[in-house]
């Protein structure tokens, strides 16, 4: 039997908004498997995004239940979420994240050594090698290109050996060459390490290359179009 790595039962998320509350996610119960790379995509203010972010405990659920690798995360504070997702999840953003008074290479080993990683800046520099920016290791993000700075943000995220990897519309500020590359380098992650993949896409190219894609519509998972 597959091991479930990540499982929603019942979740609902309730934003405030200018209004009045705003009712993102409605119900959403599923299971991701381990070694099975997920795609999840819907139009826009379908709930795709606010999902990964339960997912990687960003958002906490307004009801419902949120549980990855066995841990309930809605059980954690935000000290314990921060070190769960250090130790065993990396995320990829649409806007990288960057630091920008950091280089590639301290961008990448600081959250390694904060994790106690003794080799923090060797693995740094072995990550951004296997990205191509080997010759990139002390520039800023502001001289790196857009493709430049993602390499950055996938190696970061890779660094830690993830079990887990959540990317939020990695290629969305990319031009499609760029976009094609860090899509190749994200699939060979979990070749590499592993790794389960959930990614938010609106390419259907992107969702197509996953094992299994789910639908949102409306807070909501399409259940007719769950493959």
């Amino acid at each position: 039997m597959a091991e479930i790595i990540l499982s929603l039962t019942d979740v609902h998320l309730t934003l405030k908004g200018n209004a009045g509350p705003v009712d993102i996610l409605k119900g959403i119960s599923m299971e991701v498997e381990r070694g099975r790379n997920t795609g999840l995509v819907g139009p826009s203010g379908s709930g795709k995004s606010s999902l990964l972010m339960l997912l990687g405990g960003l958002e906490r659920a307004s009801s419902g239940q949120v549980v990855a690798l066995g841990q309930d995360l809605g059980r954690m504070n935000e000290d314990q979420l921060a070190r769960f997702r250090r130790d065993h999840m990396g995320v990829v953003f649409q806007s990288f994240h960057l630091i920008p008074t950091m280089t590639a290479l301290e961008n990448v080993a600081t959250p390694l050594e904060l994790a106690g990683v003794t080799d923090a800046f060797e693995r740094a520099e072995a990550e951004l090698a296997h990205v191509g920016l080997a010759a990139r290791l002390d520039h800023y993000p502001s001289q790196m290109s857009g493709g430049e700075q993602q390499r950055v943000a996938l190696a970061r995220a890779a660094a830690p050996r993830p079990e887990i990897l959540l990317a939020d519309e990695p290629t969305g500020n990319l031009d499609r060459a760029n976009g094609e590359a860090i899509i190749d380098m994200l699939f060979g992650l979990s070749v590499r390490f592993g790794a389960t993949l959930v990614m938010v896409t609106h390419a259907p190219e992107l969702a197509a290359r996953c094992d299994r894609v789910i639908r949102l519509a409306d807070g909501r998972i399409d259940t007719g179009n769950d493959l």
